[in-house]
């Protein structure tokens, strides 16, 4: 009798730790709305980068104000390290993504409407599958946000 909760409590330990590293953090109806929020608000700026980009800074500077501050949030909350690589990835200023095109737009001043077009399509598209893996925390949303972590 004795061995047999021994087993069982051994057996209860190595499910429960095995669990621990697959665990994902739930649905987030903060992050969903906020990260919604800031993909309209980035494509809506980055229409502007036709103009100069001095007329747009103090909106770019919130909106990355903004963003650093959910980014310090999705950092915090626990078993929730892809959606804050992503994050990293979005905000990084030598990819070619948001804090990117704000550094080249700022670099150059002014940029072509293709150019503009072709980055809010990446940047959409990033945008979408980080809101899909809010929503969905399936491994298919996973391994889409995974791919441009890892790249």
């Amino acid at each position: 009798m004795k061995t047999l909760k021994i087993r069982s409590v051994l057996l209860l330990l190595i499910v429960l730790t095995s669990c621990q590293s697959l665990k994902t953090a739930i649905f987030d109806q903060y992050s969903y709305q906020k990260t919604t929020e800031f993909k309209v608000e980035t494509l809506s700026i980055m229409d502007n980068a036709i103009y100069p980009f001095e007329q747009q800074k103090e909106a770019v500077e919130k909106l990355k104000l903004n963003i650093e501050k959910l980014k310090e949030y999705e950092k915090n909350k626990p078993n929730n390290e892809i959606t804050f690589a992503m994050w990293q990835v979005l905000t990084n200023k030598e990819k070619h993504l948001i804090s990117g095109f704000f550094k080249l737009w700022e670099e150059k001043q002014n940029l072509s409407p293709t150019f503009i077009n072709e980055s809010k399509k990446q940047i959409e598209e990033a945008f979408d599958l980080l809101i899909q893996y809010e929503i969905k925390k399936d491994k298919t949303s996973k391994d889409n946000l995974l791919e441009i972590i890892s790249q």
